[in-house]
């Protein structure tokens, strides 16, 4: 199956009264189309144009330049979703393709809410490219869901829009010629595609096993700026301790990094005086940790956590933390990922844990017991100082060396009493509920996880200070608190504190305010309802939430605001030049799209007043959580 979208050249695009640029949009005609097209609805797909110089014409004479592909995931409602990425190709704007990705790879996109990993570094034809294309393989695939209980099941059958038995899916991105990709010699263009889960995927609970629908939502993110760290995997090429960087080979996500040379591609990587190296189970921090690094093998095995600069014109990744040999998990130990959900003395609960075993195989499970003692050596991302195992706490995300034993059907248990556990940045996320000293958080997720699923109890001094997930506290230290309201959606970066050591109950490095960025407006009617919509105007819609069904969210950023906790009912308006993108789905599966929200009321009243009921809705655009109002860039609506 293959999906395609197209931007037209259209008077005013990329100017005031028309689409802006950082929203380029996908654009369906409004003439009836064939049924695979309500499949894709892609918006806000920007790139970078990262070149200096250059014509910007493609030329088959032109030298070659280099992209840097990553990918990353908006959070969702799967604790697992492990399909194959086939493939990943460039268009040039003269008709010229260019694969990017040497060999199929497997990625659980539900691990990268909060990272992004780089899959490829590609050195292609210069030139103008016009057009990506991305191939997901669900044959094999392994995606599992938290039913409404916060149980996980696996996905019994994964569906099209139509209801057909998913395979393979080819994902079509165009843009026009204001917006393409410019490929130059000598400075690097960057790409991070975003599939977004919550967007992307409905799960119907309703017969004896889930039924996973998938209509792919993807995001070309340039903002290199975001907050969310990134993350490089590969084999050590060189290293350069004088001018203060190494050179990694790319092998990302689980890739053997030994065995089959075949490269992705080679990056650079760039360390200041404050990177902290973990090396072979040693800690070094600065040029210390380079000259380590130069000490070690070539192939040896290293993971670069840091950002994306701009230094000099040029854009660079500059690493935080760097992880090599024994210290990376592909060693002789079984290593284990996840957030601690519960903790009974030295026995932890890990949840969402992902496990990769000596032998290379990685396993997906719900929960995996950990087993620590005193003899457990604890470390802290970015930092070189020595921890105990009572730093470790619920809430904590945590990678863990040791031996595993159990199976899935009685149960994991890794022992990590001769082991490593490692304390990695976590993120919560909820509603402020107090703005003075300590902030204070309504917490609605842990990573990906609801709170409801983690249990507080000897968090606290005394069980009077346990952690209260409805308040809280937050150490913000030096972080800047101005400008923060009551109410308004939050997200915490930093980590836990202390088992028994509460309160505060986390300690922050980054606060992330979201209620001024991108939001995904998603909600479903279970059965569909044709009274969804209260009210229709050319200025706007009234919804109702009577009869929603599991989706009635805002989400910016992975936090989740509930529609129902508001007083008033939500409403959607265009922006003050009337015109997005807005899509209806008919009865009959056939997309029509408007430009201009008048429009596209007008339409959709007609379909209401002829008897159709609405299924589901996603709208992109911001929301203001005052007024409860979703200013909207970008409509999909679903009727049946």
């Amino acid at each position: 199956m293959s999906t395609q979208t197209h931007i037209p050249k259209t008077p005013g695009a990329g100017r005031k009264g028309g689409l802006p640029r950082a929203w380029l949009t996908s654009w369906l005609t409004s003439s009836p189309v064939t049924s695979w097209l309500p499949l894709l609805f892609i918006i806000a797909l920007m790139l970078l144009l990262n070149a200096c110089g250059g014509s910007g014409s493609a030329s088959s004479n032109a030298s070659d330049g280099e992209v840097v592909i990553g990918l990353t995931d908006a959070a969702g409602d799967s604790a697992s979703y492990t399909v194959d990425v086939r493939s990943l190709s460039l268009t040039r704007s003269d008709g010229v393709e260019v694969e990017t990705l040497p060999l199929v790879t497997r990625v659980d996109f539900a691990q990268y809410t909060d990272l992004t990993e780089f899959l490829t570094a590609a050195t292609v034809p210069g030139g103008v490219y016009t057009q990506a294309r991305m191939t997901l393989d669900y044959r094999n695939a392994d995606i599992r869901v938290e039913d409404p209980s916060g149980n996980l099941v696996p996905v019994g059958q994964i569906v099209d829009a139509d209801g057909n038995p998913l395979e393979t899916l080819s994902v079509d991105i165009r843009l026009d010629d204001r917006n393409a990709l410019l490929i130059t010699p000598g400075t690097p263009a960057h790409i991070t595609l975003d599939f977004d889960l919550k967007a992307s995927n409905r799960v119907d609970f309703s017969g004896a096993e889930p039924v996973l629908t998938v209509a792919p939502f993807m995001v070309a993110d340039v903002e290199f700026d975001h907050p969310k760290p990134h993350r490089l995997r590969g084999a050590l090429d060189s290293v350069a301790p004088e001018a203060h960087h190494f050179t990694l080979r790319l092998r990302p996500f689980h890739h053997p990094l030994r065995g089959d040379h075949r490269r992705f591609g080679a990056i650079k990587v760039f360390t200041g005086g404050d990177a902290v190296f973990d090396i072979d189970g040693q800690s070094y921090q600065g040029d210390e940790g380079l000259r380590a690094l130069a000490a070690q093998p070539p192939l040896t095995a290293v993971i670069a956590i840091g950002d994306m600069q701009r230094r000099e014109g040029r854009m660079l990744f500059v690493a935080k933390q760097v992880y090599a040999g024994s210290s990376v998990p592909n060693g002789d130990a079984d290593v284990a990922t996840g957030h601690v959900i519960s903790r009974n003395g030295n026995s932890l609960q890990l949840k969402g844990a992902t496990l990769l075993r000596r032998d290379g195989s990685v396993v997906f499970n719900d929960v995996i017991r950990i087993e620590l003692a005193n003899s457990t050596v604890v470390k802290k991302q970015f930092s070189t100082q020595s921890f105990g195992i009572g730093d470790i706490s619920v809430g904590q995300r945590l990678t863990v060396f040791g031996q595993l034993g159990g199976d899935a059907s009685t149960g994991f248990v890794l022992d990590a009493t001769q082991g490593t556990a490692r304390m990695l940045l976590t993120t919560v996320g909820g509603d402020v509920a107090q703005t003075a000293s300590p902030l204070a958080l309504n917490l609605h997720h842990i990573g990906p996880r609801p709170v409801a699923l983690f249990d507080f109890s000897g968090t606290g001094v005394d069980s009077a200070n346990d952690a209260d997930p409805g308040f809280y506290e937050v150490d913000t230290g030096s972080l800047p608190l101005a400008g923060i309201a009551l109410n308004e959606p939050l997200k915490v970066r930093g980590f836990v504190r202390g088992f028994g050591q509460a309160p505060e109950d986390f300690d922050a490095r980054t606060l992330v305010q979201i209620a001024n960025v991108k939001a995904l407006m998603s909600i479903d009617w279970s059965p569909a309802s044709n009274t969804a919509i209260s009210d229709l105007r050319d200025d706007g819609m009234l919804l109702s939430l009577s009869g929603v069904g599991r989706f009635h969210h805002v989400v910016r950023r992975g936090v989740f605001t509930d529609l129902e906790g508001f007083a008033n009912a939500p409403r959607i308006t265009p922006p003050a030049s009337g015109e997005g993108v807005y899509v209806i789905i008919d009865r009959q599966a056939t997309a029509l799209a408007f430009r201009r929200f008048a429009d596209f009321s007008r339409a959709l009243g007609r379909h209401l007043d002829n008897g159709a009921a609405v299924r589901s809705l996603k709208v992109n655009g911001h929301f203001d959580d005052s007024q409860v109002i979703m200013t909207a860039r970008g409509i999909r609506i679903h009727l049946q």
